[in-house]
């Protein structure tokens, strides 16, 4: 089970990064609108729950199969938020 702590944990800190980023922005740009920043962190939050409920699946046939479509699913997610983070 400690793939699964870890896959957490990765989760936890990738989309957790990518929050800080939108804020650190915010507070670079004080007059710009905030409302794309807002739009990434609530996307960053609805991931995050999304890989959270699939880690958690009982029924899976394969863990090792699962846990890495789940990594490469947050990898690609991670790239698509920091492309729009980059874009602000």
């Amino acid at each position: 089970m400690a793939n699964k702590r870890n896959l957490k944990k990765d989760i936890n800190y990738v989309l957790g990064d990518i929050i800080e980023e939108v804020y650190v922005w915010e507070l670079d740009n004080p007059g710009k609108d905030n409302k794309a920043g807002e739009a990434i962190i609530d996307e960053a939050i609805t991931s995050f729950d999304g890989f959270i409920e699939r880690v958690n699946e009982r029924n899976v046939e394969s863990y090792s199969k699962h846990f890495k479509a789940i990594r490469t699913d947050l990898e690609t997610t991670a790239k698509a938020l920091v492309d729009k983070v980059n874009a602000l």
